[in-house]
C-alpha cells in the first residue's frame, strides 16, 4: 500500500476519532434530552463517516472498488438524521421539558393554547 494513502487513512480514522470523542462528550455533559440528541446524532454521522471514508481509501488502494463502504455511507447518512427526528418528535409528544431558553424575538405564549 502507497505510505500517502496509508497517512491519508490514518488521518481520516483521527478526525473521526475526534468527533465521536466530541459526541460522546457532549452525551455526558449536556443537560437535557434535545441538547444530548444533537450532540452525538450530528457527530456520529461525521464519525462514521470519517471511518467509511478512510475504508475507502484502504480499499482502492487494494484495487477494491469499495461499493460495500458505499453502501454503509449511504445507510448511516439517511437514517441517523431520520432516527433523531423520531426521538424528537416521541419526546414532543410526551411533552418533555427541555432547558433551554426560548427565542427573545417569540411573544409569549398562553399555556392552556396549545391544549
Amino acid at each position: 500500500m502507497n505510505l500517502m494513502l496509508e497517512w491519508l487513512a490514518a488521518l481520516l480514522v483521527v478526525v473521526a476519532a475526534f468527533f465521536l470523542l466530541v459526541g460522546a462528550i457532549g452525551l455526558v455533559r449536556l443537560p437535557d434530552f434535545y441538547m444530548r440528541l444533537h450532540a452525538p446524532t450530528k457527530s456520529s454521522t461525521l464519525g462514521v463517516g470519517g471511518v467509511l471514508l478512510a475504508s475507502i481509501v484502504v480499499a482502492a488502494s487494494q484495487d477494491r472498488f469499495g461499493l460495500a463502504e458505499l453502501l454503509i455511507t449511504l445507510f448511516v447518512f439517511v437514517t441517523a438524521p431520520v432516527s433523531a427526528n423520531l426521538l424528537a418528535q416521541a419526546a414532543l409528544h410526551q411533552k418533555l421539558p427541555s432547558q433551554a431558553e426560548p427565542p427573545s424575538d417569540l411573544p409569549p405564549q398562553d399555556p392552556q393554547a396549545s391544549v
